[in-house]
């Protein structure tokens, strides 16, 4: 349930995303859109938006009439979400230890933010903290079949990884065990019209090669010829798919 993440390169990566990155957030709305539906009928008045970025959800629940904090681990994303009125509170820091006392939200809400932990458990067990008894824990992530046009490509490249890589449905499952929880997978795929749009998109959301800290690079003319070659394609179109999983954790 480990991987090495390097927090200060995603706060980072995320951070110059700021700007732009709700312009390409199709992914995270469509997930937050399934996530939403698992909440239905529930009745919610304090969230915890852990990992806000641009504060889009935060709003979305603020207008519902919850009292919402924001958390997230840049700093120019909160900026980004209290410019744009997006939450009551906004605190910056790491979801693997959340600067909130125990029991303090009906609901601890993670939209794709969970991935960048270096321990997956121990994240979720500090939203399951911050959550009250009664409430729930609700996040989504990414499984290990995500980007996989992506690590195709750029094994005709070279033998580096290039790619993010995500945890596998079970290791998800396993970090949380011991609690009541439910898990839905979903694959989501996006089609673009060439392989730098596909990559500017990933660059857009601040989703670059953020595991291990690998330092971005230019990439040449040549490498975008071979990753053009190699990118599997659907009827002349570029698409990139991920494995969504969206998981509600009961808080008892």
């Amino acid at each position: 349930m480990t991987q090495r993440v390097n927090k200060a390169a995603v706060a980072a990566a995320f951070g110059r995303a700021a700007t732009t990155y709700d312009s390409h957030a199709q992914l995270q709305r469509a997930s937050g859109t399934l996530l939403a539906a698992r909440l239905e009928g529930r009745e919610i008045s304090s969230v915890l938006d852990a990992g806000c970025g641009t504060g889009w959800y935060s709003r979305v629940w603020r207008e519902k009439g919850c009292h919402v904090t924001a958390l997230d681990l840049s700093p120019a994303m909160l900026n980004h979400a209290a410019q744009q009125d997006s939450a009551h509170r906004y605190l910056e820091g790491d979801i693997e230890t959340i600067n909130l006392p125990d029991n303090y939200a009906d609901l601890a809400w993670s939209n794709l933010a969970v991935q960048w932990c270096s321990d997956l458990r121990r994240g979720l067990s500090e939203l399951y903290r911050v959550t009250r008894p009664g409430g729930c824990v609700a996040f989504t992530t990414l499984a290990e079949n995500s980007l996989s046009e992506l690590h195709t490509a750029w094994q005709a490249v070279d033998e580096r990884p290039h790619a993010n890589q995500f945890l596998a449905v079970e290791r998800i499952q396993n970090a949380c065990a011991g609690w009541r929880f439910s898990l839905q997978i979903h694959e989501i795929s996006q089609t673009y019209d060439s392989v730098l749009a596909a990559m500017h998109s990933l660059k857009g959301i601040g989703a670059t090669h953020l595991h291990d800290g690998r330092k971005a690079s230019l990439m040449t003319r040549q490498q975008l010829q071979k990753l053009s070659f190699a990118w599997p394609q659907k009827e002349g179109k570029f698409p990139l798919t991920w494995q969504l999983v969206c998981g509600v954790i009961e808080r008892d």
